[in-house]
Parts: C-alpha cells; structure tokens; sequence
C-alpha cells in the first residue's frame, strides 16, 4: 500500500525534531540491565548471615528480608503471593502489559537473543527494527552464525537457570554441592532441564510463548478500562487503515479486519514501520490485541518516521480515552487503581506485622498417653513430650517455667537445654504438684496451665508462652 501525495505531509529536518528524545527501546535496554543485575546479585546479599529471600526447600526455610522463617511459620507465604497478584493485577490496570514488555524474564531472554547476539553480535540479523524478516538459513555462513548463537545462549541459559536455583539453593550450598554432582543429581538435572527449556523457549517458540502459551495474555482483556494505558494507534489523525477498528477490549480476538484505502488527508504514511519492528508480528493499526506485549517498538517507529513531518507520533504509549476516544485526560487514579493499590498496602502492612512476631524458637507441646501418675503422700505427675526448635541464627540456652500456678512445678528436666542454631530436641517433661488441686468423686479434673519458655542468654527476646492441660485425678484413684 504506497502512501499518496494527498496524505503524505511535508518532511523537515528529523533530527532536529528529536534532538533530546530517547527512544523506548534504549530505555527498556537500561531496565533490562538493571533487573538482570539485581536478580543476579540478590541471592548473594545476606543480612546477619540470612538472605533477602529464599525458600530453601533443602532446609526447610524461608529468608525474607534477612529474617529466617522456619516451615511451620509459612503463613507468610500466602501474603506473599496475594502480593505478587495483586501487584500484576494492579500494574495491569495502570500500564497493560507492563510487565511482559518491561520485566518479563521471557521478553528480556528473547532481546539478549535476537538483538544482541543475532542481530549486533553475529550479524545474522540485518536490522533491529525489522523482526519481521528471518535469517535466510541457505547459507552456510548463516547456518555457522546460528550454531553460534544458540551455543552463545545456551551458556547464558545455564547460568540463568542457575541464577534461578539460587532463590532455593543458596549460592554457598550450590556450588558444594556441584563439587560432587554425582551425589546431588536432583540439583544437576533440574539446572540442565531448566536450561534446556530456556533453549528451546527463547531459540525456536520465541514470541509464541507470550501467545498461546503464557495465560496472561488471555486475562488481560477483563483487567484493562478506557484508562488503561497501552500503544495506542490514533486512527482520527492516522486514519482508518482497516475496516472495523479493533480498539474494543470484546472484538480484541477478532482478526480478519479487510484492508482499506488511507483516507485524504490521514497522516498515516503506510510506510509499515511498526508492522516491521513488531517482535509478536502484529499490526497495532487493527488496534488492541491480545499479542501486544507493551514493548512500545511501534511507538519508536512511528516517532521517527513522523519526527521527519514535524508531527508526533500516530502510535502513542496513552489510553484509548485520550488517544482514540478524545474524551479527555487519562486518569490514573480512578477506583479500580486506588482499589487495587489500597488492599496491595493493607496485605503489605499484614505481611510487615507477622513478619514482626517471628519467634526464634519453636515449641510443640504434646501430652503423653498416660493421663497421670499418682505417688504416695498425694503427689500426682502428667508427662509431656517438648519439642524444641532454635530458629535463630546462634546457639541459645532455654528454660521454661509455670507462671500461672504456684503449686505445680517443672521437676524434669532439672538443667536447662542447649540447642544449636537450626537444630531440634526433644525432651520428655514432667509436671508435678504435691498439693491438692481439685477434689471430685466422680471424674478426673483438667486444669489449664500456662508454660512460660525463654533463651536464657536472650531473655528479652526470645520468649514464648505456650497453654498446655494438667489432668488431676479424681478423689478415688488418688487414694489408690
């Protein structure tokens, strides 16, 4: 389709018109580098000897912000996750795909692929802003080329798969246990197949995974509103370029859209820049489809082919408000964004609170099958199994102690209890009590009674309390 003398406008000095403007592609590089270093460097920072984050499966812990969790205190986990979805859902809202086209580890892959290495490494690829075209493989220079690439890939993928298990094997662990992989297969094979899946993903699904593979790309549609923000294509300035335009968020499945005549006087060149640059092969001129990854590489397009008009861009990063509808400015702070917003700080300061009662040690209290042991001169014992757990970063020295009752006392064990950091113990107890308690002729009594444990050495902050029953016989069987 060739643009007319009709709608194609007067060309100035282009470099002038974007003298200062950077373009969105070179802005998404520098996010990209930034993500890349901090998933890189994350794993390694420790804080007292604890990571930022990691959910240690080996060890049966969670790091989160340089407090260790131990498996039974996992309540955190849901509120982590109620953020992550949250934080989609609400990014969504606000920007679209957002997330696919800036942070998305997929989207970051395939630009490390396809513009690094095959397009300014190897050569093999002309052009960045042509994605629509693919290397010819006829030759042998570009079948070389594309060994080369992938082999190129396939180290950067072993060490993103890598990078990865850090987040479930801390660094310091990985690499002992890769001095004898023999031993830890499970470790080596997970790496190799999360490598091999990046391969394959990044070399021959390429885009297709955001597609039909990712399920985000299908609920998108009932997250987005007028005010959404995505690349837009102005169809009042550029024209109707296909019958039927698409920006409807219910016809975004639609794909037949018959091609059309460029209007006189629509400033839409036709010149196809944004189909080329396109990397999920879409025309944003139909308008808003479920491929489009918010990667804004038409929206660079259209700025330059239309910077030579001294006009601005027909493909907007804007909403379908302003930039389709004229109805106004977009509105960012609209009820479903401050709704969306409002629970994410409500679930964060939750998260924030229990994090804060984190108990650095564990204490399961369980009541042995004998109900009670009766001794002469009216002394009666009940025995329970203490479970402990140091979930500290140091060794501590406990003890425990009855607070609500005077009249029963802890006689075994006699000496406190040392348990290394991370370690358990166990320790049968017995409550005893040499007074009366209760007297009844025709049941056994349950008295509630409450267990006051702490590090000796940390008083202050190592405490728990802890109910437990303490059964008394009735009158009868303690005559016996």
């Amino acid at each position: 389709m060739e643009a007319t003398a009709e709608n194609t406008p007067e060309k100035v000095n282009k470099k002038d018109y974007l003298k200062g403007w950077v373009s969105y592609r070179i802005k998404r590089y520098w996010f990209y580098l930034g993500a890349t270093i901090i998933s890189i460097i994350t794993p390694w920072i420790t804080i007292n000897g604890n990571h930022i984050f990691l959910l240690s499966f080996d060890h049966k812990k969670l790091h989160l912000a340089g407090v260790v969790f131990d498996m039974q205190e996992l309540y955190l986990m849901p509120f982590l996750l109620m953020l992550l979805f949250l934080g989609i859902f609400a990014v969504t809202a606000v920007g679209g795909r957002a997330w696919c086209g800036w942070a998305c580890p997929q989207t970051i892959f395939r630009v490390i692929y396809r513009d690094f290495i095959e397009t300014k490494l190897l050569g093999l690829r002309k052009r960045i802003s042509n994605k629509q075209k693919e290397p010819d493989m006829s030759k042998f220079e570009n079948k070389i080329k594309k060994v080369v690439a992938i082999l190129l890939w396939s180290a950067l993928a072993l060490l993103a798969a890598a990078d990865f298990m850090w987040y479930f094997v801390p660094p310091e662990d990985f690499f002992a246990y890769l001095e004898n992989p023999m031993e830890h297969m499970v470790l080596v094979s997970f790496v190799l197949g999360v490598a091999a899946f990046l391969v394959v993903d990044v070399v021959f699904l390429k885009e297709d995974f955001c597609v039909y593979i990712c399920p985000y790309s299908r609920v998108q549609s009932v997250l987005y509103d007028d005010d959404t923000i995505m690349a837009v294509y102005d169809p009042k300035r550029g024209g109707e370029i296909y019958q039927g335009h698409g920006n409807d968020r219910n016809k975004m499945y639609t794909k037949q859209k018959d091609l059309l005549a460029v209007e006189p006087g629509a400033e839409c060149t036709t010149c196809e820049s944004c189909v080329t640059v396109c990397p999920t092969h879409i025309d944003i001129r139909k308008g808003l489809q479920l491929e489009c990854i918010n990667c804004l590489e038409c929206v660079d397009a259209c700025t330059e082919v239309m910077a030579a008009f001294n006009r601005p861009s027909l493909v907007r990063w804007s909403s379908e408000k302003e930039a389709v509808k004229y109805e106004g400015k977009t509105k960012y702070f609209r009820g479903k964004v401050i709704a969306y917003f409002t629970v994410l700080t409500i679930v964060l300061i939750a998260l924030f609170a229990m994090g804060s009662k984190k108990e650095h040690m564990l204490l399961n209290i369980n009541k042995s099958t004998r109900l009670y042991k009766t001794m002469p001169g009216g002394v009666v014992q009940n025995d329970y199994l203490f479970l402990f757990q140091n979930t500290d970063s140091k060794p501590h020295t406990y003890t425990f102690e009855v607070t609500n009752n005077d009249k029963i006392e802890i006689v075994r064990p006699k000496d406190p209890i040392k348990i290394g950091p991370g370690f358990k113990s166990k320790e049968v107890v017995i409550l005893e009590t040499k007074e009366p308690l209760a007297q009844s002729h025709d049941k056994d009594i349950s008295i509630p009674v409450k267990i006051k444990a702490y590090a000796i050495d940390d008083k202050e902050k190592i405490v728990i309390e802890r109910n437990l029953i303490f059964t008394y016989p009735r009158l009868e069987a303690l005559k016996k």
